[in-house]
């Protein structure tokens, strides 16, 4: 008790055993825990914005760059290509190395690649280049979610998680809405459009630039320190070092971490596929301006300040009542309605119930992201890295999956491709019913009265204790 009173006042908040903060105070920069908070999600939010800067200015990148339909279709698919593997090479980088420095070696690695896109492109391949490299980016979620799984305890982590990713992921809706408005306004004060979209690209670069020092200069891995002299510490203590392959072969092993991967690509997965389409959709469909247009596929990615927040809070509000059961259950209802909306958007034929089942779409599809990684932090301690990049690299590929079948070519319309998106959301949720964890049961089968609960996360299933 004592030493958990002197880390609670070295650390500004209440804390467990493991230092981790027990409380999650959004007004307050207390630190360790709480800058990095706040870190985490604006470095995430500067590198959506980046990613998505581009597809509400897609009319006018068509006429400069001379873009087809196959150009753009193409484009869709690299930018979410791409993260599948750099997001479970972060997993295993924030492993090894911390989720600070493997977040700003990303984003100052990606970052130089938009200022060259606004200097130089002039082509078709620039701009695939460049929705490559914004999808690289995106990568930074994983350090995102291990952060905030190594600082905030058991029972606040849904929210944790769910909030910072969430206020992130609204970076996709701010690039929809602002980036037209930069054209706009540059446009009026230099009278050229290629100068006008080009100065734009500069908005994101730079935000994501300082995003990352920010991270590099005030940021900590843990609450005990930076993972190199942690790991220092533990070395001296146990004489072993990690090792890469340990980490690697719990977290591949580990069913329950597959079987994420595939939901979340079915939640936040066609989130990334409605992001590349939804401002066209309402372009085509429904003869909106430009700005119009962006304003309102805007509200899907802002959607994601209440809607993944609120995925997590109710992921920890389950947990407490009800356990793990409660948590799946939850991530099993609130995806399958989220899919029910999405064949019902396809199927709209007026502006305003097109309008009103896409926020109800985007809320239950965000909400169960921020479910998902409710979940995520009690599957492996020791490979949490790789279970996050995982799981994130899962929501990447739904994403290219859905772009291919439904939306590259003219083989479907928009609508008649985003109904069969929420089909396929239907099915991909299913898998949710096997997970299953001895010590707390699944969403069908109690807990295990044959499997004693260890207090070694790396013995008989490597979990947490939910509290």
């Amino acid at each position: 008790m004592q030493e958990d009173s002197e880390a609670s006042s070295e650390c500004e908040l209440p804390v467990d055993e493991e230092h981790r903060a027990t409380e999650l105070c959004l007004l307050s920069a207390a630190g360790p825990h709480m800058r990095a908070f706040h870190l985490a999600w604006f470095s995430l939010f500067a590198c959506f914005f980046s990613a998505f800067a581009a597809p509400p200015l897609l009319p006018v990148l068509r006429l400069h760059l001379g873009l087809s339909s196959l150009d753009v279709a193409h484009a869709g698919v690299v930018s979410v290509t791409g993260t599948i593997f750099a997001r479970f090479a972060m997993g295993s980088a924030c492993d090894l190395l911390g989720p600070r420095v493997a977040s700003v070696a990303l984003a100052l690695l990606t970052a130089p690649a938009i200022y060259a896109f606004a200097a130089f492109s002039s082509s078709p391949s620039a701009f695939l280049l460049l929705r490559f490299v914004g999808g690289l980016s995106l990568a930074n979620f994983v350090a995102n979610q291990y952060w905030m799984s190594s600082m905030f305890a058991s029972r606040v982590v849904g929210r944790a998680n769910g909030i910072s990713a969430g206020w992130a992921n609204a970076g996709s809706g701010a690039a929809q809405f602002l980036m037209p408005l930069a054209y706009a306004a540059l446009l009026r004060l230099s009278g050229s459009p290629s100068f006008a979209w080009r100065a734009a690209f500069l908005i994101p670069a730079t935000l994501q630039v300082i995003a990352a020092l920010a991270v590099l200069v005030f940021g900590q891995d843990l609450p005990d320190g930076n993972i190199a002299s942690v790991r220092k510490q533990e070395l001296k203590l146990n004489n072993q070092r990690p090792s890469i392959w340990v980490v690697l072969r719990e977290g591949l092993g580990n069913y329950r971490g597959w079987v994420l991967a595939l939901t979340y690509g079915y939640c936040y997965g066609v989130e990334l596929a409605m992001e590349n389409v939804v401002a066209e959709y309402f372009y085509g469909r429904f003869g909106l301006e430009l700005q119009t247009a962006g304003m309102v596929a805007a509200c899907f990615g802002m959607a994601n300040v209440i809607s993944r927040p609120a995925g997590g809070v109710l992921s920890d509000e389950l947990g407490s009542r009800f356990g793990m059961r409660g948590r799946l259950w939850g991530l099993w209802a609130v995806q399958t309605t989220g899919g029910l909306f999405c064949v019902l958007l396809g199927r709209m034929k007026s502006l305003p119930a097109a309008g009103a089942v896409m926020c109800g779409f985007a809320f239950f599809a965000q909400a169960a992201s921020g479910l998902t990684f409710g979940v995520v932090p009690f599957v492996s301690k020791r490979s949490l890295g790789v279970i996050a990049g995982m799981t994130g690299s899962g929501g990447a590929l739904g994403a290219v999956v859905t772009q291919l079948l439904f939306f590259s070519g003219n083989k479907y319309s928009k609508e008649t491709g985003i109904s069969l998106m929420g089909v396929m959301i239907l099915a991909c949720t299913l898998p949710i019913a096997s997970i299953y964890f001895p010590e707390w049961g699944g969403m069908f089968c109690g807990p295990s009265k044959s499997a004693p609960f260890s207090e070694d996360m790396d013995a008989g299933g490597e979990y947490h204790l939910l509290k």
